[in-house]
């Protein structure tokens, strides 16, 4: 049962990855790395920040 459990968790993680569901958790570790003085961005924040960088500019060829 453990092995079960294990592994579902482990297909789960990877599924929250390749969705970036777990784009912020990722953000709050980098952050208490290498900002440790620094208060993170709220959860709001940060996904305004994403969508603003992902829908603005030019993301064509020509």
């Amino acid at each position: 049962m453990q092995r079960l459990r294990s592994f579902f968790g482990l297909a789960w993680s990877m599924i929250r990855s390749l969705a970036t569901d777990d784009a912020y958790d990722k953000y709050l570790a980098h952050h208490a790395h290498a900002h440790a003085g620094s208060p993170p961005m709220s959860r709001r924040a940060f996904y305004l920040k994403q969508q603003h960088c992902k829908w603005t500019g030019v993301t064509r060829c020509c």
